[in-house]
């Protein structure tokens, strides 16, 4: 079983003895995606660390959607609460790039890849996502390379 997995059990266990609710519901519902992922790849094989990213990205993503509909339906406690998970679940995130870092990661990769303009946009997202490992949004990302993209035709 990865690190991560049992850092999210111990962290569980935690949260039960501190009766720490929003923090044991974020990671009950966590463990839960982590199970329902075991099974669909198999006994046989166990989750690595980055598959438990994955997943820890997604219910962020989740989570900020929800938070965005209930903002702009009214439900402001709701999204608050949304928001409130998010951050439960960044705790499992590696630590984030900055812009520049990012910046630096998509000069490089456009170096790479020989991107010439904007058209290479699709060729340089994947790489550099590969590049930033979870540690970076996507839309950051994105608008790096947009940017950089758009000065090369300057």
């Amino acid at each position: 079983m990865s690190g991560l997995v049992d850092k999210i059990q111990s962290n569980l266990v935690t949260a039960m003895k501190n009766k720490d609710e929003l923090t044991l519901s974020v990671l009950r519902m966590l463990k839960s995606s982590i199970q329902l992922a075991q099974v669909e790849k198999g006994k046989d094989n166990a989750l690595t660390d980055d598959d438990v990213l994955v997943l820890v990205r997604r219910l962020i993503k989740q989570r900020s959607e929800a938070a965005e509909m209930y903002k702009n339906g009214g439900a402001s406690d709701r999204a608050e609460r949304e928001l409130a998970e998010i951050k439960v679940l960044e705790a499992y995130q590696p630590a984030q790039l900055s812009d520049e870092d990012i910046l630096k990661i998509v000069a490089k990769v456009a170096e790479e890849t020989g991107a010439a303009g904007p058209k290479d946009m699709g060729k340089m997202m994947g790489k550099t996502m590969a590049a930033v490992k979870g540690q970076a949004d996507g839309n950051r990302v994105k608008s790096a390379v947009q940017q950089y993209l758009s000065q090369l035709v300057q």
